[in-house]
């Protein structure tokens, strides 16, 4: 299995899981409400996977839009709730024209704007020594728009990438 194959069947083992989060996903599908915990990832980014296998999208831009989610989930998992638990929505949404995927990260934690932060150094031994933020600066150069807000007590991130295909 190559590399790309196996990130993009990441989360898709026979194994269960010993402690499942608990979670719902909205009647039409575009969303998932979820404990913002370690163990969600995988049902997390098989939700995001699935989604985006609807549209026929490409491994390219499953896996630039995978490791998108994986880098902002962990930083709500890691700084919203802590040391509580919370639960994230994420919703999931394309629009036909022109042709992009929207995805909305919602948690009730702590108010917090990545977008806010100083860029991340990415030079030399700066970006060794100095760690944090890169994974915003990984989302930002990945993704086509960066949307923050905080809103009736809830912390909103969207994501947007578009896509160059047709509706199958």
């Amino acid at each position: 299995m190559s590399d790309i194959e196996e990130i993009l069947t990441l989360g898709s083992s026979s194994s269960e899981p010993l402690d499942e989060p608990e979670y719902t996903i909205s009647e039409d599908g575009s969303s998932i409400t979820i404990d913002a915990v370690d163990e969600a990832m995988d049902i997390v980014q098989d939700f995001i996977r699935d989604r985006l296998m609807i549209y026929g999208c490409d491994k390219k831009t499953i896996l630039q839009i995978r490791l998108a989610v994986e880098e902002i989930f962990v930083n709500i998992i890691s700084y919203a709730y802590r040391p509580d638990i919370g639960k994230a929505e994420i919703k999931c949404d394309v629009n036909e024209k022109p042709m992009e995927i929207t995805i909305q990260f919602m948690d009730s934690g702590k108010p917090f704007d990545p977008l806010a932060k100083e860029e991340a150094d990415t030079s030399g031994a700066m970006f060794l020594e100095k760690p944090g933020g890169f994974g915003i600066h990984l989302v930002k150069n990945t993704m086509d728009d960066v949307e923050y807000e905080y809103k009736d007590g809830k912390n909103i991130l969207k994501i947007k990438k578009n896509l160059d295909l047709e509706i199958k």
